[in-house]
């Protein structure tokens, strides 16, 4: 059952975001980067022909995850899924897909955390004494996109707050998060404020408030996800 509601809470968040890039693509084309994890689920939900996600290990065009007796297991993402291709995909060398992000042609990426402060601040790529592999492209992502879009579930594993009022793990960017999505809520940072523009309809504020450490502003705007 646990595992049914953590699915079920990972499928909520990225289907909020790509809401939320379908809503921006309608102003003209949107590059995306899809980091590994929750992110990666983005691409089943995005309907607008007019979004283009990048891999980084050398794709763009990307499609939605492959469904079962069609993968293509030399078709991959960063996370190692089996993925489609959407029409007019084309593929580069890790070179060329790295020197599109550093050199600032993508407009978003969403990307997860371990925990993100309410200064913006990013810890996402190693927890002290974890088995971890580096920062791989995190630290390039996160300075070179144009938005930064964090998508993770509110709490860890343990119950303890992601959304906190200092990151206590090594940081991956200072100041960098311009939106956080969660299970409950989304957040977005303004005048160096985190400020709640959404929640999910089973939670009221003072519970939100009750499982974030982070402290928050309430938008005028504020709705239901």
């Amino acid at each position: 059952m646990q595992a049914i509601l953590e699915q079920q809470a990972k499928e909520r968040i990225a289907s909020v975001i790509a809401r939320y890039f379908d809503r921006k693509a309608q102003n003209g084309r949107l590059f995306i980067n899809l980091g590994v994890g929750i992110p990666t689920m983005v691409a089943n939900y995005v309907t607008n022909p007019h979004i283009y996600i990048q891999a980084e290990n050398g794709m763009l065009g990307v499609g939605c995850a492959a469904p079962e007796g069609q993968m293509d297991h030399d078709l991959i993402n960063a996370g190692r899924t089996c993925i489609t291709e959407t029409p007019g995909c084309s593929y580069m060398d890790s070179a060329a897909s790295f020197g599109m992000i550093r050199g600032g042609h993508v407009d978003t990426t969403v990307i997860g955390a371990f925990e993100v402060d309410q200064r913006g601040n990013i810890a996402n790529w190693i927890i002290p004494n974890g088995k971890q592999l580096g920062v791989g492209g995190a630290m390039d992502l996160v300075t070179g996109a144009r938005e930064v879009v964090i998508a993770m579930q509110h709490s860890s594993k343990n119950g303890k707050a992601k959304l906190v009022k200092q990151c206590s793990l090594p940081i991956t960017g200072i100041g960098e998060a311009d939106m956080v999505v969660s299970e409950y809520a989304v957040f977005v940072f303004e005048s160096g404020k985190l400020v709640l523009k959404e929640i999910a309809p089973e939670i009221s504020v003072d519970e939100l408030r009750g499982i974030t450490e982070a402290e928050f502003e309430l938008s005028p705007d504020l709705h239901s996800m």
